[in-house]
This record gives C-alpha cells, structure tokens and sequence, in this order.
C-alpha cells in the first residue's frame, strides 16, 4: 500500500462533488484502516475572528490572524476545529505531522491564536475529510486526485484561490492540460 500521508491530494476537474471541487487536502493520516485529511483551500464565509467571538474566546481584533477565513476542512465532523499550523507544542491534543507541522484539535489553542502566543503559520479548519479502508486507493484507482509532497508554502503562503493551481504546477501541470478522462486501463 502506498502511504499518501504528509501529500496532498489535488482533485481532477471531473471531481463534481461541491465539497471536493479544485481542492487541495492535506493528508493527515494514512494507514490500513483508511485516511484523514484537511481540505486546505475552501474558505467558508466565517472569519477566525467570527469563530473566536462564538466560542466566547477574548481576541485581539487588529490581529491579522483574526481576519483569516476558516476553511472547510472536509464534510466529517464539520462542527468540529482542526487547526494545521507550524510546529508548536504545549497544547492538550496535538498531533505531530512532521518536524515542522502538527494539527491541534484542542481549544486551547484557540485562545492563543490572535497572540503572540500562537504557532507561526496556521490554518483552522471546520471538519476534516476522511476515507475507509481502501477508499482512497478506489479513488485512486478511479482517477479522482493527483497526488504529490505536501508543501507548507502552498499550506500557509498563498490564498485560498490560488493554492490549487500552484499545487498542479508543482508537478509540472497545468490546470488546462487535465482532462476528465483516465489515463489507465
């Protein structure tokens, strides 16, 4: 089984479910039992500010990270906070992606996020996006994404709009070159 944790997953233009349509999704997690990830780049029409004022969370409103929009990390559990950010520890429930990359799921860090307490970079996310045993590989097989090396430039450095685009253009593609048709027997 090839391991797609720590890629991203680019979706082809023949994806057509609204969810997944020109998305990018970090892979969180692989392994025999499936896998979870966070869509990187659909923003929803909620600021980080919006959210924090919900939760009753004090926040310092001239913060540029109050007015990042939250995305929609995927259509499981989209009530639910995940926050990707640059490595930073001391939070009750997080969990190391790679040296440099965690995902923090605990409201602890909510409060730190408008601070100069907060991980360098973040990106806080509604749901997640998750796969059963062998979905991911079907879809694979279906030619539903392409996948390459995750890259926290593209995580953290670019808009929303711009990061699928730039994904494809990693592996030496571009968007007008994909076609819906698969390209395997």
């Amino acid at each position: 089984m090839q391991n797609y944790q720590n890629h991203f997953l680019i979706a082809m233009p023949s994806m057509d479910d609204p969810r997944f349509k020109r998305s990018v999704t970090y892979i969180c997690e692989h392994n025999d039992q499936g896998a979870m990830g966070i869509v990187i780049n659909h923003p929803l029409d909620v600021k980080v500010a919006d959210l924090l004022k919900q939760l009753d969370i004090e926040f310092d409103s001239e913060s540029p990270a109050a007015n990042a929009y939250v995305c929609a990390g995927g259509p499981v559990q989209h009530d639910r906070g995940f926050v990707l950010h640059t490595a930073k520890e001391g939070y009750s429930s997080s969990m190391n992606l790679t040296d440099n990359l965690m995902v923090t799921t605990s409201k602890d860090i909510l409060i730190d996020l408008t601070t100069d307490k907060a991980p360098e970079k973040f990106i806080l996310a509604l749901g997640f996006a998750g796969w059963a045993e062998g979905q991911l590989e079907q879809e694979m097989a279906d030619n539903a994404w392409l996948v390459i090396p995750a890259d926290p430039s593209i995580i953290f450095d670019l808009s929303h709009a711009e990061k699928w685009q730039s994904a494809t253009a990693k592996i030496g593609i571009q968007p007008w070159q994909l076609t819906n048709e698969a390209g395997h027997a």
